[in-house]
Parts: C-alpha cells; sequence; structure tokens
C-alpha cells in the first residue's frame, strides 16, 4: 500500500469547512459563510459516560469513554480515527448512529439534530447511516442466508418493489463487493471471513446510506486479504460518493484511507488534521509514540524521545490536568499535571489542531 491516496484531490482552505468553534452556533446557522461549505456531519462535545457500582450507600462513579469530542465530516470525505485500544474509538461511532446513546452532546446529520429526534424520525434517517463492524463472524447472523442478510434493510425499509426485485437487488450487492451469485443460498460459517466481511458491507450498502461507519473492517482478516477490502471500500466510495468514518489501530491503513486523521486517547481527541500533516509532523507526544511503535525496514530512528515509565491514566479515578500527563517526555510539571490542554490550530490557520500545550514544532 502507499501511504496516501494519490488520487484523492486535496481538500483546499476554501473547502474548510465551519471550524470546530462555529458548532457552538445554532445548527442552522452552521456552514452557511461565504467559501464554507456544509459539511456532512457536525460533532459537538460527545460525551458517554457509564456508571460504575461502588456499593451500597455510595454513589456511583463515572468512567469516560468519551469526553468532549467535536468534529465534523465532509461530504464524501474518510476521516480516520486512530487510538490503542479503549481509546474510545468504537463508543465514538456507535454514539455517532445513536447505537449507543450519548451522555451528553449533539450530532448534526445533514442539518439533523440526531440527538434532538424521537424514535420515529431516527428510524427513517437510520437507512441514510450504516455501519460495517469489526468482527463478521460474529456480526451476521448464522440462521439466515447470505440473500436474506442483505435483503433484510431493503425489507425493513421497503426498497424493493416486490420478491423479484428484492432478489435481483440482492444479486447486485453481492456482484459488486466481488462475491459470486451462488453465495446467496449459503450460510455465513460457509464463508472465509473475507467473504463474510464483503457480506456485511453489501449488507450495509444495499439501503444506499450517504455514511459509513467501519469499525476496524479489517482487523480480523488475514493480513492478505486486507488490502483486497480496503481497496474495496475505497472504490465502492468512489463510486457511490459515501461520506466515511474509518476507525482502526492499523495506522498503515488509515494512512492509505483517510484524508484527515484524528487521535484518540483517554476518550478524547488529542490531534486532528490532514493525513500527511498528522503522518510526517506527529506534533502530540503520543501521535509520536504510535507511528514510532510501526515496524521500519531501517530499524529504530535515534534522537527521538522516549516515553516515561509513568502509569497510564486510571479511568476510575481521573485525574486533573493532561491524561497524557505520566507518560509525556513533553510534561512540564504545574501545568501539564494541573490544567488540560484543548485542541488549537498549531500553526495558527494550518487546521492541524492539537492539544498539547508542549507540542514538536516539525516532523521526526
Amino acid at each position: 500500500m502507499s501511504t496516501s491516496r494519490d488520487h484523492v484531490a486535496d481538500f483546499g482552505e476554501a473547502d474548510e469547512p465551519t471550524a470546530l468553534d462555529a458548532l457552538e452556533r445554532p445548527v442552522e446557522d452552521q456552514g452557511r459563510e461565504r467559501g464554507r461549505p456544509q459539511a456532512l456531519l457536525y460533532v459537538q462535545k460527545l460525551t458517554k459516560a457509564y456508571p460504575t457500582n461502588r456499593g451500597f450507600f455510595r454513589a456511583p462513579d463515572l468512567v469516560h469513554a468519551l469526553n468532549g469530542v467535536s468534529f465534523y465530516l465532509r461530504h464524501r470525505e474518510t476521516l480516520g480515527i486512530v487510538g490503542e485500544s479503549g481509546s474510545g474509538k468504537s463508543t465514538l461511532g456507535r454514539c455517532l448512529l445513536r447505537l449507543t446513546e450519548p451522555t451528553l452532546g449533539r450530532v448534526v446529520f445533514d442539518g439533523n439534530d440526531l440527538m434532538a429526534l424521537a424514535p420515529a424520525e431516527l428510524r427513517a434517517l437510520r437507512r441514510r447511516m450504516q455501519i460495517v463492524l469489526q468482527n463478521p463472524y460474529t456480526s451476521l447472523d448464522p440462521y439466515m442466508t447470505v440473500g436474506e442478510i442483505v435483503a433484510e434493510g431493503l425489507t425493513v425499509f421497503g426498497l424493493a418493489a416486490g420478491k423479484k426485485d428484492r432478489d435481483e437487488q440482492v444479486l447486485g450487492w453481492c456482484e459488486r463487493v466481488g462475491l459470486d451469485r451462488g453465495v446467496t443460498v449459503r450460510y455465513p460459517h460457509e464463508l472465509s471471513g473475507g467473504q463474510r466481511q464483503r457480506v456485511a458491507i453489501a449488507r450495509a450498502l444495499a439501503v444506499g446510506p450517504d455514511f459509513l461507519v467501519l469499525d476496524e473492517p479489517t482487523s480480523a482478516l488475514d493480513v492478505s486479504v486486507q488490502a483486497q477490502i480496503v481497496n474495496l471500500l475505497e472504490d465502492l466510495q468512489e463510486q457511490l460518493g459515501l461520506t466515511q468514518l474509518f476507525i482502526s489501530h492499523d495506522l498503515r491503513t488509515v494512512q492509505y484511507t483517510a484524508q484527515r486523521i484524528g487521535v484518540m486517547y483517554f476518550g478524547k481527541l488529542v490531534e486532528l488534521g490532514r493525513t500527511a500533516d498528522v503522518a510526517q509532523r506527529r506534533r502530540h507526544p503520543y501521535t509520536r509514540a504510535l507511528f514510532e511503535a510501526l515496524p521500519s525496514l531501517h530499524g529504530p530512528r535515534r534522537g527521538l524521545p522516549i516515553l516515561r515509565d509513568g502509569e497510564p491514566p486510571n479511568p476510575l479515578a481521573p485525574k486533573p490536568g493532561c491524561a497524557f500527563f505520566t507518560q509525556c517526555p513533553n510534561a512540564e510539571r504545574g501545568r501539564c499535571d494541573v490544567e488540560e490542554p484543548t485542541l488549537q490550530e498549531i500553526p495558527e490557520r494550518s487546521r492541524h489542531r492539537v492539544a498539547c500545550f508542549h507540542p514538536f514544532d516539525d516532523g521526526p
């Protein structure tokens, strides 16, 4: 794989949607400035907290899987979300679709505030927002044939004019994702992992979505199959004009797939910017640590900062300040352990945002 999709047009400054601070304004005012088109998706201070049982007569503690996440997604764009396990990536994807109910925050999809919609209104909008889950071995109903799985959404949303039309659509989508026509009468356990994930993709796309959440779509697959699935998703996005949130721990895949990258740590976005900027400059110490963990044909680089040996933050007992303080090589005692950094453009007007008081000034 190359490190970026060379054939994807770069988003220039004129295409920059409403800035993050504009999310504070009412929904109807967002994205209407001259030269700043409205994005498909706006996320404002999205938070998901889970109560923990501390026993009788004691108030429960709250564990924040997401903590004040804000970003936007342009039409036809892929935003990659990376981070270690437990950073909140999958929770973010599920909260965007309200498969998991957020605790606080707003999600504005094509002008619709999803948090304010009644169940019936949300159900009508769900056809336009679909998800492909991580593990194709568990995301498909083992008692349904492939044809029944792909046809389920068509039936639920009334998108087929009778059985013949539904069957033709199912065959068409199976062929479009690279499956032969005979697969429709088979069950998931008869398929390989790559075939199962193609079925999951066909099921999601059959209802005609505009926005697709891809939650680790290749992590459960063999390496030889991963590239095939990534290339398939890329082709389908171009053909169908999809907007995608690509969640992964695989930095190389995200660099190849996404126009922008958001780096998550401890439920928060710590870096957000164009793929090339994030991959090359790595301004946040956590981002730099992630990239330095990638295998290299040239061996480890010299002169790079080493993470401190501090304990990672405890979600049951969060401390003030930056969550990365105990491991950060740039940490400043008296500030980083007291104040919490927020996403700021570094440098100004670069559209590269970093939540750090002492970011790196240039690439490795």
